[in-house]
């Protein structure tokens, strides 16, 4: 008789918790009401921090960052040079790349020639200004391939090389246009690959950033590329020494708004390089 009581006593129990329980066979329905209701807003909330928004374009970027007033295209030559024949190939260049550039026929202008002095060694870095453009270019080239003395200087360069490289650029338009300058000097060249879609971006973001670097005269020039690596930005900097370029980038932190600037650029490169060059005796950049 106690075994009887005793196991409807549970009974009753075992009934009214699930009595009780019954109600929360609804939290799952709950649950997935819930869940389905707050998805769109954490989905959105996640993509705002991975999916870029790219504004509609009608034009191409390179109408609306280069220099309107100007049509100069640029190009930036890297020679890795055998170590052993640097300073011939110095040589070579010191007496042939003037001429080019004073010679009125030739519409370009030597910018600047250097050795990387930190960063990859046994390098030269020359830059060139094409007044004109594409047509400038390829007259240039058409003339120096019936310019005996540049054929024989090319024929002499070959076997002093490891390798070479250009690429093809535009000016930024906020930037100030390089010009000569008295030394001595060290130069750097900041490279920054970009990551696609973004150069508008930069291009906004500099065109205020560019302000703060101005105090010291500091700024030489800035570019991106239009042939060959492409999505490349290259800011070109001078300093008397070492510790000056030290001084001046530490400055920039103390300026208002410089670091918000920065914030914002960083997310859009995808790999950064920095040179510190040493001009060559004949170039215009001292």
């Amino acid at each position: 008789m106690a075994a009887r009581v005793l196991r409807a006593g549970r009974a009753a129990s075992a009934g009214g918790l699930l009595q009780r329980a019954a109600p929360c066979s609804l939290l799952p329905r709950l649950r997935r009401l819930t869940s389905s209701n707050n998805r769109p807003r954490e989905d959105s909330w996640l993509k705002s921090l991975f999916v870029r928004k790219v504004d509609p374009r009608k034009d191409a970027h390179s109408n609306l960052l280069a220099k309107k007033e100007t049509s100069s295209l640029y190009k930036l030559q890297f020679h890795n040079v055998k170590p052993e024949c640097l300073e011939a190939y110095n040589k070579i260049c010191q007496e042939v790349l003037p001429k080019i550039h004073e010679d009125k026929h030739y519409p370009c202008t030597l910018v600047g020639t250097w050795n990387t002095w930190y960063g990859e060694q046994d390098q030269a870095v020359h830059l060139w200004r094409y007044e004109g453009g594409y047509p400038a270019l390829t007259e240039v080239m058409s003339k120096l391939r019936e310019n005996q003395e540049f054929v024989e200087f090319r024929k002499a360069r070959s076997n002093m090389l490891l390798s070479r490289r250009n690429q093809l650029l535009l000016e930024f338009s906020f930037w100030n246009e390089p010009v000569p300058r008295s030394g001595p000097n060290i130069y750097e060249l900041r490279s920054y690959q970009l990551r696609p879609g973004t150069m508008i971006e930069w291009g906004n973001y500099w065109a205020r950033a560019i302000r703060f670097r101005q105090d010291g005269n500091e700024a030489v020039g800035g570019f991106f590329s239009q042939i060959g690596q492409l999505y490349m930005v290259h800011h070109l900097w001078a300093y008397r020494d070492l510790q000056s370029r030290e001084d001046i980038r530490n400055a920039a932190w103390h300026k208002h708004g410089w670091e918000e600037l920065v914030y914002y650029t960083v997310p859009l490169i995808q790999e950064m390089e920095s040179r510190i060059m040493i001009p060559q005796k004949t170039s215009p950049l001292q």
